[in-house]
């Protein structure tokens, strides 16, 4: 297996591993929604399958408590996300809602994975690319995984000033794509400014 491939196993796979890890987490110690559950099939299974309806909250797992990591600023609070990023589209009807992210993410999983296979990894200007895409590919499956088995994202980073202003809460994948999408950035800038040299270069070697 060329070494770029296993590159990208590995570090989207760590994604996944790691976002879907922390998920149970969050279920297991701020929902009451594993309370019940002694052995960890039957808390995979309450994770991983049919939620109960929407409560007074408008949560499907009950919150019983949150962490504050940072009084003023951090803390880790259970939240459901049924949108995209920032909640986009979260209104929509779930028979509208629920197609469009499928078609969505699969549609950025072919593409990313279609672009990784056009790097040749042995270029050093694209160590950004080569790392970036993994990222942002590793954060869209643990996203999708949450969509096929409940419909909804489970969010549970919360970035706040003195709970005057609230960052949309957030969780693992969507930190990985937002951290590959920022090597991409780089990727694009560094490899646009070496194009003009080599062509300079060429130009005076001839």
């Amino acid at each position: 297996m060329p070494r770029k491939y296993l590159l990208l196993l590995t570090v989207a796979l760590g994604v996944i591993v790691l976002d879907q890890w922390t998920k149970y987490l969050v279920v297991r110690e701020l929902t009451t929604r594993m309370d019940d559950r002694p052995t960890l099939g039957e808390r995979l299974s309450a994770m991983y399958g049919e939620p109960p309806p929407l409560g007074f909250d408008g949560l499907h797992y009950r919150s019983k408590r949150y962490i504050e990591v940072s009084e003023s600023f951090f803390r880790l609070r259970y939240a459901e996300n049924p949108g995209a990023a920032w909640g986009l589209f979260r209104t929509l009807p779930p028979n509208v809602r629920g197609p469009l992210f499928h078609v969505v993410s699969i549609s950025a999983v072919v593409l990313i994975s279609w672009y990784f296979s056009k790097l040749s990894g042995k270029d050093p200007q694209e160590k950004w690319a080569l790392w970036g895409l993994p990222l942002v590919l590793g954060g869209a499956i643990g996203n999708y995984i949450d969509r096929i088995a409940r419909a909804f994202v489970i969010d549970f980073l919360e970035a706040h000033w003195y709970d005057k202003a609230t960052w949309p809460s957030f969780n693992v994948a969507d930190s990985a794509i937002v951290v590959g999408v920022g090597l991409l950035m780089v990727d694009a800038f560094v490899r646009k400014e070496e194009t003009p040299k080599e062509e300079k270069s060429a130009e005076v070697r001839s």
